[in-house]
């Protein structure tokens, strides 16, 4: 079963916008074809950033969309994280980096230009970071 972590704005592709592009990686997540790994600190993120006024979610729908993600994630905690060797600007994206070094080899999905600028170091460490939501055979 492949290995999958997704940034936060991916899950908000996922969870909030339901982008077309990737409603096979959720019916994948659903029907668990996957292993998509969280961390509480990712877990706090994502809903810090779904309580925003932006999207115009109310409680309710905050909270059945992070239960959804977390009843399909598998939850690590952060304290048994490896550090990556790559060092992000942003300590929010950079536990992201960690867990997929973690979790190696997996498949790193975000959209995040700090992110992905390390896609060609953490090949040689059996990680693919991508923005591509094709780049997962199922």
């Amino acid at each position: 079963m492949k290995v999958v972590v997704f940034d936060t704005n991916v899950l908000l592709d996922l969870f909030v916008f339901n982008d077309f592009r990737a409603l096979h990686l959720k019916q994948a997540l659903i029907e668990s074809k996957i292993d998509a790994l969280a961390t509480p600190a990712t877990l706090e993120e994502f809903a810090d950033v779904i309580a925003r006024p932006l999207f115009s979610l109310d409680q309710a729908q905050q909270e059945q969309i992070l239960l959804q993600w977390q009843g399909l994630a598998r939850v690590l905690d952060d304290k048994e994280l490896l550090k990556s060797p790559w060092l992000c600007q942003d300590p929010d994206d950079q536990v992201f980096l960690d867990l997929a070094f973690t979790a190696k080899p997996c498949t790193l999905i975000s959209k995040d230009n700090e992110v992905l600028r390390f896609a060609n170091k953490a090949v040689l460490e059996q990680i693919l970071i991508t923005a591509d939501y094709t780049a997962i055979t199922l």
